[in-house]
């Protein structure tokens, strides 16, 4: 007897990221890749895990969640992490420039960031990441599968793609 329902919900990946990560523009090839061999069958989530070695990683993933709230979240976070070293150099300013590039109200992005309407969602993720046993960045959580991508990134897509093929298997 074959269960499986369309309303399931997908399996989740739950990246652990933060935007002024060299580490994390790295990974961005291995989301896309996801991405393009799962679609909407595997869910992608972005966590907030800013470093205090990076100034601006705070600021950005506040950023990105506004981003999100403006229907751009992946496409935000993809532009930051392209130009890392630009955010290294111009902090919040850049952030609200990015944001105008792809078109967003990048007004409201500046007073996002003035009034800290994200702060609560960033620090829960933050929290949330250290009582799990994140330590850095890239970190993924799949089926309760923590991956360390902060140390290397080899074999990490293989690894997600194995569990994320069980468990679209268990669903069939």
């Amino acid at each position: 007897m074959n269960d499986s329902s369309p309303d399931r919900p997908a399996p989740v990946l739950d990246v652990w990221c933060e935007l002024q990560c060299p580490d994390c523009r790295g990974a961005l090839d291995d989301l896309r890749a996801l991405r393009a061999r799962y679609g909407d069958r595997l869910e992608l989530r972005l966590r907030h895990f800013p470093l205090e070695k990076h100034k601006h990683s705070f600021a950005a993933a506040q950023a990105a969640e506004e981003a999100a709230e403006q229907g751009q979240g992946w496409p935000y976070v993809e532009a930051v992490l392209a130009r890392v070293e630009e955010l290294d150099r111009q902090g919040e300013p850049f952030l609200v420039e990015a944001a105008r590039e792809l078109g967003l109200d990048a007004e409201e992005f500046d007073t996002a960031l003035i009034d800290g309407r994200h702060i609560l969602i960033v620090d829960a993720d933050q929290a949330e990441g250290k009582a799990i046993g994140v330590t850095g960045t890239p970190t993924y959580v799949i089926d309760g599968v923590l991956l360390d991508g902060g140390k290397s990134q080899e074999g990490l897509r293989e690894r997600v793609e194995e569990i994320a093929d069980r468990l679209l298997a268990d669903q069939d």
